[in-house]
């Protein structure tokens, strides 16, 4: 499961630098960040300690987050559009990536239907089973609208002007809000209707 979320994060990090560059925004990749190497996004926190709380504490949902890359917004050719695919591309890769896990793993148990657990197409499969999984939790979690997450990005460039300049202020609280919401249980509600319904349907269970 770790080494599934390692790579995942990895991928969503790689994603923003790759959408900024498109746009004319070389700062993810002076940086060296566009690099499909989990060493170079590991955040001790974020990438180690918190998941690895998660799986002592039992947590039904395993995530946890890599290093921001480094986007400058004004070197952006069209800012608003920018802003908009930069945000939404690492949750659009998570989806990706989920869907097609998904369908490989659909292929596999129809293949090898008597599977024993231990056997190698078995741990394959489980391989499969969580990275679908995982790629569908970053998708959803980051999709909402609270800073820092990359839902709040998206959101704020769809809002007109007032509304957006007032949506902003709260971002100096937007950690404040997201622990509050994690603490409330709202993520196991979040796990229970849509992230284990999805993660489902894509492994044909």
């Amino acid at each position: 499961m770790i080494i599934a979320l390692l790579f995942a994060v990895t991928f969503h990090e790689v994603a923003h630098g790759y959408a900024a560059l498109r746009f004319g925004d070389p700062t993810a990749k002076l940086a060296g960040r566009l690099s499909l190497n989990p060493v170079r996004h590991l955040d001790p926190f974020g990438s180690v300690l918190l998941p690895g709380l998660l799986i002592v504490t039992g947590s039904p949902i395993l995530f946890g987050y890599a290093k921001p890359v480094p986007v400058n917004l004004h070197n952006l050719h069209n800012r608003e559009l920018g802003t908009f695919v930069v945000s939404i591309a690492g949750v659009a890769v998570n989806l990706a990536l989920a869907i097609a896990a998904g369908i490989v793993f659909q292929g596999i148990t129809l293949l090898f239907p008597q599977m024993v657990q231990g056997d190698a197409m078995a741990l394959l499969a489980q391989a499969l089973f969580y990275f679908t999984l995982i790629n569908v939790v970053l998708a959803i979690f980051n999709l909402i609208p609270i800073p820092p997450l990359d839902g709040s990005k998206v959101l704020a460039v769809l809002l007109p002007p007032q509304a957006r300049e007032a949506y902003e202020r709260i971002g100096p609280y937007g950690i404040i809000i997201l622990v509050v919401f994690l603490m409330s249980g709202a993520l196991g509600a979040l796990f229970t209707n849509i992230i284990h319904p999805i993660t489902m349907f894509l492994v044909g269970g």
